[in-house]
């Protein structure tokens, strides 16, 4: 008798933990035959990346920073998925999320202490990235307009935006790059090595800012509110069926709109780490692909705030440790390391769910199906 996998249930440390690690292996096997085709030892090369991602203080802070940046937008893709939404807007959500940090630092950082700026600031970067993400929300829920088409598009509006109001409104006056200027420091979210250093603790100086401490309290906040609230009961049940979700009394459209500003709130404190934490100026370009990054995040995480977080950082130790290997060996181009990165993503997103099936028949040779099922 033929067994239907995919509506096998599986233990979470086989769902969330085996099969991702077995996705991510897939991608460092065929990662390492490109190497051996270019004449580079792919052990060495794993080597070298670890060493440049965790080997000394100054590259674990890179790494960290790196991974701060998609727990954001791996959260924010995450709480959307969970509505059956597709929010493939979080760049433009952290772009604008950027600009209300900008807005709000350029007008009140000479007047206001830092116990209240950097409160303002967070606040800001999540309401702008919430207020950019509304208008697909609301054009979704009531214009019937698809998530994905509208997040796309947004995304280039935003980039629009951001280019007209940083080289004619907001620049710098008598300067040529297209950026503010510089916050003043009761602006600035403190760093790592500043924060360590209060403790008597010397490390490094790295872009590493208090900002993963906040980026961890939002994964605590996207899981109570998941799994822990009738809000997120509502979210969920109405992302399984709204059919279902309208018989038991829930809108759906309200969730459809909750749910893409909570995820477009998240996006937009990447703002948090990249203007408050690191560049103290609202600049171009700032995103630079985490929005999109946190698709990959989300889904090999499983859209758990605890596989997210392992995600972001297996991320961060590709990005870190990938400029350290490229720099290494130079047969390893950057462009190169970016092809090992959309491997991982390729097995870990597009075909995460391909070794299910063998998984799912192994897993039954010690377990009869019945009990399975019935559990």
């Amino acid at each position: 008798m033929s067994i239907n996998t995919s509506s096998i249930p599986l233990p979470a440390w086989l769902e969330i933990g085996l099969i991702p690690v077995l996705n991510i292996l897939m991608a460092l096997f065929f990662s390492g035959l490109i190497m051996l085709a270019i004449g580079v030892n792919p052990v060495e090369a794993v080597g070298i990346m670890i060493n440049g991602a965790f080997g000394y203080d100054e590259a674990i802070g890179y790494t960290l920073y790196y991974t701060t940046n998609f727990i954001f937008t791996g959260l924010a893709v995450a709480v959307a998925f969970h509505a059956n939404l597709f929010n493939i807007g979080g760049e433009g959500q952290a772009y604008i999320g950027g600009l209300g940090v900008g807005l709000v630092f350029l007008t009140l950082d000479q007047y206001l202490p830092t116990l209240l700026l950097i409160p303002l600031g967070i606040i800001a970067a999540g309401v702008f990235g919430a207020a950019w993400a509304f208008i697909p929300a609301w054009l979704q829920a009531y214009r019937g307009s698809h998530i994905v088409i509208t997040t796309i598009m947004f995304n280039f509006i935003a980039s629009s935006i951001m280019v007209y109001l940083l080289v004619n409104v907001l620049i710098k006056p008598g300067q040529m790059s297209p950026e503010t200027r510089a916050f003043d420091e009761s602006a600035w979210m403190p760093f790592m090595h500043e924060f360590l250093g209060w403790f008597g603790m010397e490390v490094t100086r790295s872009p590493l800012n208090m900002s993963l401490f906040f980026a961890l309290l939002c994964s605590v906040f996207v899981w109570v509110y998941i799994w822990r609230t009738r809000w997120g009961y509502e979210l969920r049940t109405s992302g399984q069926s709204e059919d279902a979700a309208r018989y038991a009394g829930i809108k759906p459209k309200a969730v459809i709109i909750t749910a893409m500003c909570i995820s477009g709130a998240l996006a937009g404190f990447v703002a948090v780490n990249e203007i408050m934490g690191v560049h103290h100026r609202l600049l171009l370009n700032f995103p630079a692909g985490y929005g999109f990054t946190g698709i990959a995040v989300s889904l090999m995480g499983r859209n758990h705030p605890v596989g997210i977080i392992m995600a972001s950082l297996l991320f961060g130790v590709l990005y870190q440790g990938g400029a350290e290997l490229a720099f290494e060996i130079p047969t390893i181009t950057r462009e190169m390391v970016v092809a090992i990165q959309g491997l991982i993503i390729l097995f870990s997103g597009a075909l995460a769910l391909m070794l299910r099936p063998w998984v799912v028949k192994v897993y039954l040779k010690f377990k009869p199906v019945d009990e399975v099922v019935a559990a």
